[in-house]
């Protein structure tokens, strides 16, 4: 067991192109467009494009902060070896324990994503087949995950790339057809605040809408995780990060506009994720059997998002039972693919057990909106921690190296931005256009509270019996000699 940890994940085994859409998957491009993005609509009408660009330019603020802190902290631990540098290790460490929950829960939800869509499209296309019959599609999904995490970082960050590209493409593709389509009526107003919906008028519901489709941009954080796997990893993590979300972000803004001009700026505040008026509703009435594609690229999009996140859970994971603040299983890698192989199965039981659990308990939607509750409020969380790690990073470690506008205005910046995105994903209505949760979703604070405390009560103990095992929270492991790497045959060479 020792010797196995001590060989530590594959280095350089993938390079920019692979952990840029590990990123690109983890936001899930396809989905958002299709589901989250749309529900910004409410608020912004036919100004959504304007929100999508108000959105990106906060995202940013983080994406650049996570970049910087990347680059000189190449860590398996990313998000909680930032913290642990820039605050404190006993942050990190807290960092760490909401980071990988979180990240673990992201793969029974779009497995149920993956069931209810298949479900749901199958039984509108045949009625013969049961709308409730979603579980064989999810669990289809979960093997397909679990053997890619287990072929090791190679076989699933390329799966992912493969995956990504189909997703963005697709959807790139319709929204050229639709703005070709759009004819005269294409137009820049969109931009503007003239055509927000009504009773949120101006720059009100713009802002409002843009709060909605910051939650989009979740997950460009994704590639830090594989730092250790990756060829010349510093420069590569601050080009993947920061590169994903701009990409996604125009993305975004480009397919958006050429819905919006499609269906018209002033119809567009009843655009939602299903039905006549949404991504899969147009491309049924207008566009034949381009439906099709759009289907499978959301589809495809909720395997890329679990495998992408499943790789984000099992790293860090890896990084804590590293240290001994995890259990040890979670450090044993296999021999031959380097992949944390205990990690992989442990995520492929955890995914399918609560993504039954759940599915069957309530419904998929509503396990759906649970989870997604709990997973946005810690992500965004976490969002907020690192903005803050990244000023106390450069002022307190690295002070020749400090910027005033990149590694304090912009973590400022990026505070301000996710802190309303904060209060909608909990359902805090401090905004007028934020909206109590109702139950079961309401649930997501007290088990985002209990899992926290649980952390608390850990740290705690190891204070008291381990205190140095904290303090390596912020530990950078690539920093030191790597391990001979293996051959094939998984025999350590002389």
């Amino acid at each position: 067991m020792a010797g196995e940890t001590a060989l530590g994940l594959r280095r350089e085994a993938i390079g920019l192109r692979e952990v840029l859409f590990q990123s690109i998957t983890a936001m899930a491009p396809a989905a958002a467009v299709a589901a989250s993005i749309p529900s910004g609509a409410a608020f912004a009408g036919g100004s959504l494009p304007l929100s999508v660009l108000v959105a990106l330019v906060a995202c940013l603020f983080t994406a650049s902060c996570v970049a910087e802190l990347a680059r000189q902290l190449p860590a398996a631990g990313s998000v909680a070896t930032y913290a642990a540098q820039g605050l404190h290790p006993a942050i990190g460490f807290l960092v760490g324990w909401g980071y990988v929950f979180v990240e673990a829960l992201v793969a029974p939800l779009l497995l149920l994503q993956l069931g209810f869509t298949t479900a749901g499209t199958l039984h509108e296309e045949w009625s013969s087949y049961p709308a409730d019959l979603w579980w064989p599609w999810s669990l289809a999904g979960a093997v397909v995950i679990a053997a890619a995490g287990y072929f090791g970082v190679r076989a699933s960050a390329r799966f992912g790339t493969v995956l990504g590209a189909f997703e963005v493409l697709v959807f790139l593709a319709f929204a050229v057809w639709l703005i070709v389509k759009a004819g005269g009526g294409n137009t820049l107003s969109v931009f503007g605040t003239s055509h927000t919906a009504k009773g949120y008028d101006g720059i009100g519901g713009v802002f409002a809408g843009s709060v909605y489709t910051v939650l989009a941009f979740a997950g460009f954080e994704a590639a830090a995780p594989l730092a250790e796997e990756t060829k010349n990893p510093r420069r590569t993590m601050h080009r993947a990060v920061l590169g994903a979300a701009l990409a996604i972000g125009l993305f975004y803004v480009v397919t958006t506009y050429a819905m919006t001009v499609f269906v018209g700026p002033d119809r567009f505040a009843g655009f939602g994720a299903s039905g006549a008026a949404s991504w899969e509703g147009v491309a049924r009435a207008s566009f034949g059997l381009f439906w099709i594609l759009v289907f499978l690229a959301v589809v495809n999009s909720t395997i890329a998002n679990a495998n992408a996140c499943s790789n984000v859970s099992t790293r860090t994971a890896f990084a804590l039972a590293r240290i001994r603040v995890f259990p040890s299983l979670f450090a044993r890698l296999h021999p031959r693919y380097r992949s944390p192989v205990a990690g992989v199965a442990v995520q492929a039981a955890l995914a399918v057990v609560v993504m039954l659990g759940l599915g069957l308990y309530y419904d998929p939607v509503t396990a759906f909106l649970l989870l997604a509750t709990v997973i946005v409020t810690v992500v965004i969380g976490v969002y907020i921690v690192v903005n803050f790690a990244c000023a106390g990073y450069f002022l307190r470690r690295r002070r020749e190296l400090f910027s005033p506008v990149r590694h304090l205005l912009f973590p400022l910046l990026g505070v301000v931005a996710f802190v309303p995105a904060l209060l909608t994903a909990a359902g805090l209505p401090v905004f007028d256009f934020v909206s109590a949760l109702s139950a079961p979703v309401s649930y997501a604070g007290p088990v985002v509270g209990v899992w926290i405390a649980a952390g608390v009560v850990v740290l705690l103990v190891q204070l008291r019996l381990h205190p140095g095992r904290i303090a390596e929270t912020a530990r950078v492991h690539l920093d030191e000699s790597p391990a001979p790497d293996l051959p094939q045959n998984g025999a350590v060479q002389s």
